[in-house]
């Protein structure tokens, strides 16, 4: 069950034309850009990451938000912070629906400045502003952290020279301004267990997965990983574990989602399991955190 990847081969075709248009227009936005903000699920700091945009932002100075931080398990996200440290990049725990983070990061902005803003004074630039752009795949909460960032005080401050004029900078601090970019994907996943992981947290959207296969490889997951969740979220007893067993890994989890599925009342006539509102009720579940704080991707896996 460890090996949650080979449970299902997903097909997904993902990769609308709107999301080569914002690579485009982030590749041509990124030489206006002294600072890159980079938003990253807590619970999978590696697939939330999009590695097309590693190499455009390779030689920008960046900072990490560790955002979700409320669904993830704290020490692993604190491994996570100190893996980041070892590498010399910054990285910062953040809840944006609560605003956990807003402040060290703006502090942040202007600490990996500092040098650069000292340079350009000596040069007689005493009013530079700094110039961030956010970046983060969908559905990985880079709307509210960046509501968070800006708040009431927001200003427009307008179109730039260089810039086309649909482009608009925003105003997050005295001399901090930022230009957001929308959520984009990748056209390519080189491991099935990203693009798994993707799809649980909802960053991939359910119209386009077989939600049964996928809540099935994410309840083997947890099964093994997590099963206390899984027994306090279900009240699952120790019968209920003794019934579900098998000698097959599949069976078993198959046995545990029909459990779940009855408990919970998806049932179709007949007496049947209703595979798809049980699917659903188990990635909201763990969506939304009523599972616990689960993290899908260690330090050591890294």
């Amino acid at each position: 069950m460890n090996n949650q990847q080979n449970k299902v081969k997903t097909n997904i075709n993902w990769y609308p034309g709107h999301m080569l248009k914002t690579k485009k227009q982030i590749i041509e936005d990124i030489k206006l850009i002294d600072v890159v903000i980079e938003i990253l699920d807590a619970r999978i700091p590696i697939s939330s990451r999009n590695p097309d945009m590693q190499k455009i932002i390779a030689n920008k100075k960046r900072i990490v938000i560790l955002n979700k931080s409320d669904l993830a398990e704290e020490k692993e996200t604190n491994r996570w912070v100190e893996y980041y440290r070892k590498n010399g990049i910054k990285a910062i725990i953040a809840d944006s629906n609560l605003g956990k983070g807003i402040k060290e990061t703006l502090k942040q902005i202007e600490n990996i400045m500092e040098e650069d803003m000292q340079k350009a004074a000596s040069k007689g630039r005493i009013k530079k502003n700094i110039r961030v752009m956010i970046l983060g795949i969908p559905n990985v909460g880079k709307s509210s952290f960046i509501n968070r960032l800006c708040n009431k005080k927001t200003t427009i401050v307008g179109n730039r020279p260089g810039v086309t004029k649909q482009k608009q900078w925003v105003r997050i601090a005295n001399n901090i301004e930022l230009l957001d970019t929308p959520g984009v994907l990748w056209p390519k996943f080189e491991d099935e267990k990203v693009a798994l992981n993707l799809s649980y947290t909802g960053s991939i959207k359910d119209e386009v997965l077989q939600t049964v296969e996928i809540a099935f490889n994410l309840l083997a997951y947890l099964y093994n990983n997590y099963k206390s969740n899984l027994i306090e979220r279900y009240k699952l007893t120790e019968d209920d574990i003794e019934t579900i067993k098998s000698d097959d890994e599949n069976e078993e989890v198959y046995n545990l989602m029909n459990l779940i599925g009855k408990k919970r009342g998806a049932i179709v006539s007949g007496g049947n399991v209703d595979e798809e509102k049980t699917a659903s009720i188990i990635l909201n579940d763990f969506r939304s955190g009523k599972l616990g704080k689960i993290t899908l991707e260690k330090v050591y896996e890294k």
